[in-house]
C-alpha cells in the first residue's frame, strides 16, 4: 500500500490548498450561469426547471486519496489534468425533460466547452444510479491572467437526488460492500423512481401544453 511520510503529505496539502480559490471562482461562474438561466425561464415563462443548486471543491485530502486510488503521481499537475471532478455542481431540476434543457442551454454558450457527457438516465450505473454528468471548461479571469477550469456538473431529478443520497448513506454503513438482496432492493427502488419520474414528466407535458422535444444532448 502507497505510504506517504508525514512532512510530504503536509507538502501536498499545502500544494493541493493553492488551487481552492481557482476552483472555487469556477464554481462561481457556473452557479451564475445556471441562476441566470432559471431566471430567464422564471421571467419568460413563469417556470423555474432548477430546484436548487449545490457545489463543492474537494479537498486536499480527498484529491490525495483520489490519486493514490488510481494509482496516479501526487502531482497537483496531474490532478488537474486526470481529475474532472476537482470541482463539481449538482443540478437539481423538477422533471426529466428539464434536465436536458439546462444541458443544452449550458453548453450552448460560446464560453462553455464540453469535454465529455455521461447518460446515466438513459443507461443506469448496474446499481440503479440514474444522472446526466457533464464535464465542461470555462474561463477564469483573474487581474493578471485567463486560466481554463474544469467543472463536473451532474442534472438530476428530485427523485433521482433521493435515491442517490440514501443509496450513499446506506453504501457508507456497509463499508461500501452491501449485501446482495439490499443492493437489489435499491435496484428496485431506482426502477420504481424511474417510472415515477416520466409519469410525472408526462404530466407536466400535458398541462403545460407540450411534447417531448429532441434531447440532442443525450444523443
Amino acid at each position: 500500500m502507497y505510504k506517504i511520510q508525514a512532512d510530504e503529505l503536509e507538502r501536498y496539502i499545502n500544494e493541493f490548498t493553492s488551487i481552492q480559490l481557482l476552483y472555487k471562482s469556477a464554481l462561481r461562474e457556473i452557479n451564475t450561469k445556471l441562476e441566470i438561466l432559471n431566471d430567464e425561464f422564471q421571467s419568460m415563462h413563469e417556470y423555474n426547471p432548477i430546484e436548487h443548486i449545490k457545489s463543492r471543491v474537494k479537498t486536499p485530502k480527498s484529491i490525495i486519496d483520489k490519486l493514490i486510488r488510481k494509482g496516479f503521481p501526487l502531482s497537483l499537475d496531474v490532478a488537474r489534468k486526470e481529475l474532472n471532478d476537482l470541482a463539481g455542481v449538482r443540478v437539481i431540476c423538477s422533471f426529466i425533460d428539464d434536465i436536458y434543457m439546462i444541458a443544452d442551454m449550458l453548453i450552448s454558450q460560446d464560453d462553455v466547452t464540453l469535454i465529455k457527457m455521461t447518460d446515466y438516465i438513459k443507461n443506469p450505473k448496474p446499481n440503479g444510479y440514474r444522472s446526466l454528468h457533464l464535464v465542461v471548461e470555462i474561463p477564469v479571469y483573474f487581474s493578471n491572467r485567463m486560466e481554463r477550469v474544469r467543472v463536473e456538473v451532474q442534472i438530476r431529478t428530485v427523485a433521482m437526488d433521493f435515491w442517490a443520497s440514501l443509496e450513499h448513506k446506506l453504501r457508507y454503513k456497509y463499508d461500501g460492500t452491501a449485501p446482495e438482496d439490499v443492493v437489489e432492493e435499491l435496484r428496485e427502488c431506482s426502477e420504481q423512481i424511474r417510472i415515477l419520474d416520466e409519469k410525472m414528466t408526462q404530466i407536466n407535458r400535458t398541462i403545460r401544453g407540450t411534447t417531448a422535444r429532441n434531447l440532442s444532448v443525450s444523443e
